[in-house]
């Protein structure tokens, strides 16, 4: 597994599919995903500071979860098939039990940003697109 943190979003509200970028936490290798609009926007607004007069789903998510005594402990983008990212949310609960949730990336991030946890990805997919990688040789 490799720790990733969010590098980068490109927001072009003319098009349907935006790109986040995440980065690895300790190396030059990046990720690029295409998401939504939507998620692209809530990932965007929780990250610039701006907190809405009534939550939003991403933060409604979250509160749900520390309200049944729970936290995000990480996320993991553990799959890429047919070009699709797949993720997982790993829930810890208050009596030390873990929960795994199936999830896209996207929304996965956006909890991630709410919840200040970690980003996984498997080493795979991240070897898979080393051709991004921003350090020259």
């Amino acid at each position: 597994m490799v720790e990733m943190e969010l590098n980068k979003i490109v927001i072009d509200e003319k098009r349907h599919d935006q790109l986040i970028v995440l980065k690895e936490k300790n190396g030059s290798r990046v990720l690029p995903i295409v998401i939504g609009l939507a998620e692209a926007s809530a990932i965007k607004l929780k990250i610039s500071g701006f907190n809405p007069p009534r939550p939003l789903t991403h933060d409604l998510l979250h509160s749900a979860i520390e309200n049944l005594e729970a936290s995000v402990e990480k996320i993991i983008i553990d799959k890429l098939e047919d070009n699709t990212f797949h993720a997982k949310i790993v829930l810890k609960t208050s009596n030390g039990l873990k929960k795994v949730i199936d999830a896209r990336p996207s929304d996965s991030i956006a909890l991630a940003v709410r919840a200040h946890t970690p980003i996984f990805v498997e080493d795979d997919i991240v070897k898979k697109s080393e051709i991004f990688n921003t350090e020259k040789p």
